[in-house]
């Protein structure tokens, strides 16, 4: 993608009707294919293949084996001399992609497909050059059989593969397309003095403020300032279901905006935003190359040494055995046309492509592409419990000082002041808390976060931090151990605050199993998959949640810090085992990364584009289960497809070199060409019949 900058000031009469301004020049979806090096727009090769028909229609017409088959000869005296003309101008026009990139392949001593199709158009018009002039020129007992027939028939039959591939991989990436669509041309922006002014999507800057109507699309990423209303989102996230916005909550552009009227202030634009993020991870998935692509390009690659070797002794003994040159060189020609790689070449990146496009419409983006070959053979899915398999609706049940200086209100008043620019689930439920009670929050300084332990900051100047249990613990810190655990018993997360170092007050929260948490376990059962939950909370309430989901005792690790799980990723790794790591993608950022399959589950522009390989828009574990079926239907595509890609050859290529000829099984070129189309097309549609769920 194009680092294109939407700023008015470097496109002041640029109307984005969508964003393929970012896609124009790199995305696979887009309108070019590259083989060998050599650049090929569809548009084209559409051409091309046209022409290359119209002109080939007289050279078929006119060849001497028309007379022996279902219709009275065409020829006319001077007919062999426009043959030639035209067979030439094919060649050289026709012809001229193959040729180009068999030239970059040899440059980069990468001989594959490319190659092999200019040795097979090259030796047919050669030859049949060769035939011309021994049957015009030079007396002899036997007329010699020309292969511009062949030649024309190939030339068409790859320039007609070539465009129904570069046809599928648009259509495989259609759905960057429709992303691109959402957006809609303009925004109203309000400004500073009140006014509504109609601009250009492209000159809407982040800070400005918009409004929605009722039914409009909304034009970028930003968060409701004032109304209500229900936004559809289910183009952008897969989100079926209306969602509810009021102030303070967040949209995403390109959503469509229910029945209410809101305000938005802009977040995110152009490249900045969501909708450029998600087009930015399928395109990156859908170009970059997987282990089963690297598997079919060294089988191409091996292809083309063998099918030159099998020609070259296809040449010999067929030239010693019979002793005539012609039939040598037309079973050469054979084998170097029936081996071409083509289908093979398109037999793993257009599954790709299509799954990823798959996933972005059903909310499963795909940052690398060999995770979905990699989540085949999981043996393990480590998951975060906050936010993955609870709600993270964190709710105060309970909160009291355990100093006599504080009241119960001043321990969440103090609380809430140091969590005021947290977004963590725990400060949410705090600050909700405040907010209900009508609590004064004050202000607080110097405040940082302490991984896996809390925060800290400085109120009135004095130092306060809020821990968990385990830093009580290690701290030697007093606390009342039988009240936490009949806490922690029921379910509650419990937060302490600490004024210099002295435990003065706790908060307990309780937390919700989402619903689908447990179809989520119960789904990786079925499939051999053990289920591993981690987590910072303390081992009580760990426990009680993992019972609840059916998980084993002894695949619960509690009061983790983001180190320690990683570690936990590295003793699964280190037993041989392949393992998923399930996270929000920034707390969990270093498992994510060492985990062999890292999925961030997150929504809206809070998804983690760093560390993870899959990014789950939707908080709903069950994705999980939908990922692993996309995996394992896109695995199966790919071994399909390489079978259909180049399983033929096994059988082809001894046929082309003759090996059945006494029982009178021969394979012309034209046939080869045919068969190696019809691959091509079988290889397009089985990739085109990928599906989620079956």
């Amino acid at each position: 993608m194009k680092n294109n900058k939407l700023h008015s000031k470097q496109h002041p009469d640029r109307n984005m009707k969508s964003m393929n301004d970012h896609m124009d020049m790199e995305s696979s979806s887009g309108d070019i294919m590259q083989h060998g090096g050599q650049m090929m727009h569809m548009g084209n090769m559409k051409h091309k293949f046209w022409v290359s028909l119209i002109f080939s229609l007289p050279i078929i017409a006119l060849s001497p084996m028309i007379k022996f088959s279902f219709m009275p000869s065409l020829t006319f005296p001077g007919s062999e001399w426009l043959v030639l003309i035209l067979a030439t101008f094919l060649y050289v026009y026709g012809g001229a992609p193959f040729i180009k990139g068999a030239r970059a392949e040899l440059k980069q001593r990468k001989p594959e497909m490319m190659t092999l199709v200019a040795l097979g158009i090259t030796v047919s018009y050669f030859y049949s050059l060769y035939a011309f002039t021994i049957n015009q020129f030079f007396v002899s007992n036997a007329h010699v059989m020309d292969f511009f027939w062949e030649l024309a028939t190939l030339i068409d039959i790859m320039l007609l593969g070539h465009w129904i591939e570069m046809n599928a991989v648009m259509a495989a990436g259609n759905a960057l397309e429709k992303m691109a669509a959402l957006l809609p041309n303009t925004a109203t922006v309000i400004t500073d003095n009140g006014d509504h002014i109609e601009k250009p999507l492209n000159e809407v800057v982040i800070g400005e403020s918009v409004i929605v109507k009722a039914g409009e699309k909304i034009p970028t990423d930003g968060v409701v300032l004032t109304g209500n209303t229900t936004v559809n989102e289910a183009l952008v996230t897969g989100e079926s279901k209306a969602v509810a916005k009021v102030e303070n909550d967040k949209v995403i552009g390109g959503s469509t905006n229910g029945s209410g009227s809101i305000m938005v202030k802009v977040t995110g634009t152009g490249q900045s935003g969501y909708l450029a993020q998600v087009m930015q991870m399928v395109s990156n998935a859908q170009k970059e190359q997987s282990k089963a692509e690297g598997i079919a390009d060294r089988v191409a690659g091996l292809l083309v040494y063998a099918a030159v070797s099998v020609a070259i002794l296809t040449f010999i003994v067929w030239l010693l055995i019979s002793g005539d040159f012609n039939m040598a060189l037309e079973r050469t020609v054979t084998v170097l046309v029936i081996a071409c790689p083509h289908a093979l070449g398109l037999a793993i990146p257009l599954v790709v492509a299509r799954s990823t496009s798959i996933g972005a419409q059903n909310g499963l983006l795909t940052r690398k592409r060999q995770s979905l070959e990699d989540a085949t053979k999981l043996d393990v899915v480590l998951m975060d419990k906050t936010g993955t398999l609870t709600e993270g609706d964190f709710a105060v049940n309970e909160y009291k000082a355990t100093d006599t200086i504080y009241s119960d209100a001043q321990i969440l008043s103090l609380m809430g002041s140091l969590e005021s620019g947290s977004s963590h689930p725990l400060s949410v439920g705090i600050l909700s808390k405040i907010k209900e009670l009508n609590l004064k929050i004050m202000s607080a300084e110097n405040i940082q976060n302490i991984p896996g332990v809390g925060i800290q900051g400085e109120i009135n100047k004095k130092n306060m931090t809020i821990v968990n249990e385990k830093y009580l613990r290690e701290n030697k810190i007093k606390y009342d151990k039988k009240l936490v655990n009949g806490l922690a018993s029921a379910g509650n997360t419990v937060s302490f605050l600490l004024v210099a170092n002295k435990n003065v007050g706790f908060v307990a929260q309780g937390d919700q199993i989402k619903s689908a948490a447990i179809t989520l376990i119960d789904g990786l059962k079925t499939q051999h998959i053990r289920p591993v939950m981690l987590t910072g909370d303390n081992q009580q309430v760990a426990q009680l949640v993992a019972a609840q989901l059916g998980i084993a005792k002894e695949d619960v690790h509690a009061e983790l810090k983001p180190d320690d799980k990683e570690k936990i990723v590295q003793q699964y790794q280190s037993r041989g085992l392949k393992v998923a790591m399930v996270g929000d993608g920034v707390n969990d950022a270093p498992s994510l990364v060492r985990a062999d399959v890292g999925i961030a589950i997150g929504a809206g522009t809070d998804v983690a584009v760093d560390s993870a390989d899959i990014v789950l828009v939707r908080s709903d574990p069950s994705d999980i289960l939908n990922f692993l079926k996309l995996a394992k239907h896109t695995t199966r595509k790919m071994i399909q497809n390489l079978w259909f890609g180049a399983g033929y050859n096994i059988f082809a290529i001894p046929l082309a070199a003759g090996i059945l000829a006494f029982v009178g099984i021969v394979l012309s070129p034209a046939l080869g060409a045919i068969l190696m189309g019809i691959s091509t097309v079988v290889v397009a549609i089985n990739a085109q019949t990928l599906r989620i769920r079956k």
